[in-house]
């Protein structure tokens, strides 16, 4: 479904490239987690991924679609929930999703069908013309994805989705993730919550300093470390102990 070579990121005064020479094939339906400490350059790649930002040099395809030669047709196949809530604060959850839906030709009943519908799902039915302004962060998060699954998309790219809120809503959003990716949804997906990885993700690779250092199911991966327990305790092998604060 995915197919990266050679991929490149250097940003404009940077000293050091924030991705570098990454290769890596996804397949249909996968679940792929991007682990990796601050800076290590995850977000970077999903914002490439989602043209959202230009790769220095490199390439890569989505479902056979060249980034280069088919950025409009790789845009209707995606979708992206990021880090940062990407909602509008003075309109209602149903303002919200109705114009997000509308962005990628939804109409009329349809949409309206499909905002009701995952609403429900995910148990915000009742707040459905609240202000997202009076929303608590796991709301918000719910509303994010939504927002993100609308037009059905091929492929899935989730920078952090959990991030910030309770585990009532942690579990909602990863179980209703699940149940997408098993109508063919592909998913790449980003976490600090190595726990969640563990358990969600079919393959991960951890990265850092922009380079995949492993890859692997993460039950392999765990076996494949002596004294590690779980995949937190081969990230820390891997990646190291030291802080990776930055400004």
């Amino acid at each position: 479904m995915i197919k990266i070579n050679e991929l490149n990121k250097k940003y404009k005064g940077a000293e050091h490239y924030s991705v570098a020479a990454l290769t890596l094939h996804i397949e249909e339906q996968e679940i792929f987690g991007l682990l990796g400490p601050n800076g290590a350059g995850k977000t970077t790649l999903i914002s490439m991924l989602s043209s959202l930002i230009k790769p220095t040099s490199g390439s890569f395809s989505i479902d056979g679609l060249n980034f280069q030669e088919h950025s409009n047709e790789l845009k209707k196949i995606i979708g992206i929930v990021p880090q940062e809530y990407a909602l509008y604060p003075s309109l209602t959850a149903f303002e919200n999703l109705s114009y997000f839906g509308s962005t990628y030709g939804i109409k009329g009943n349809q949409l309206k069908d499909k905002i009701n519908e995952h609403l429900e799902t995910l148990g915000l039915l009742n707040f459905a013309h609240k202000k997202i302004s009076t929303f608590s962060g796991g709301m918000k998060r719910r509303i994010n994805l939504i927002a993100s699954i609308l037009h059905e998309p091929k492929v899935l790219f989730l920078d952090e989705p959990t991030v910030g809120v309770d585990v009532q809503s942690k579990n909602v959003i990863i179980e209703h993730l699940k149940k997408l990716n098993a109508t063919g949804t592909t998913m790449i997906y980003t976490s600090h919550h190595l726990n969640e990885a563990e358990d969600f993700c079919t393959r991960v690779a951890i990265i850092d300093d922009g380079k995949i250092i492993t890859k692997g199911k993460p039950n392999a991966l765990v076996a494949g470390h002596s004294n590690a327990r779980n995949l937190e305790d081969v990230f820390l092998a891997i990646t190291g102990k030291a802080l990776r604060d930055y400004a």
